[in-house]
């Protein structure tokens, strides 16, 4: 049974960092990453890495956040600094099976205060 399971989100003053983390288990995983949301809006892509260490980011979070992972632990994380009020969401974590399929966590709130 896969699970995906996020944490690390949080209230944060803009200009701060937070740093969330995402624990993916029950299968080996093509990609993961982190998509997000706000009312009303379309999930977005933040970031993905790809089990061959490809990278992507959205245009807005290039320079400001940093998505790694530890192969050993199915974990991901996404390094968030120099945070803005824009960044305020909803942060969801992907993982992407061999074969395709898609899995994706509960959400955590990341809050960033003006």
């Amino acid at each position: 049974q896969v699970q995906v399971v996020e944490s690390g989100g949080g209230l944060v003053q803009a200009g701060g960092s937070l740093r969330l983390s995402c624990a993916a288990s029950g299968s080996i995983f093509r990609s993961m990453g982190w998509y997000r949301q706000t009312p009303g809006k379309q999930r977005e892509l933040v970031a993905g890495i790809t089990n061959r260490g490809i990278i992507n980011y959205a245009d807005s979070v290039k320079g400001r956040f940093t998505i790694s992972r530890d192969d050993a632990r199915n974990t991901v994380y996404l390094q968030m600094n120099s945070l803005t009020p824009e960044d305020t969401a909803v942060y969801y974590c992907y993982a992407t099976l061999m074969g395709g399929k898609g899995y994706w966590g509960q959400g955590t709130q990341v809050t960033v205060s003006a």
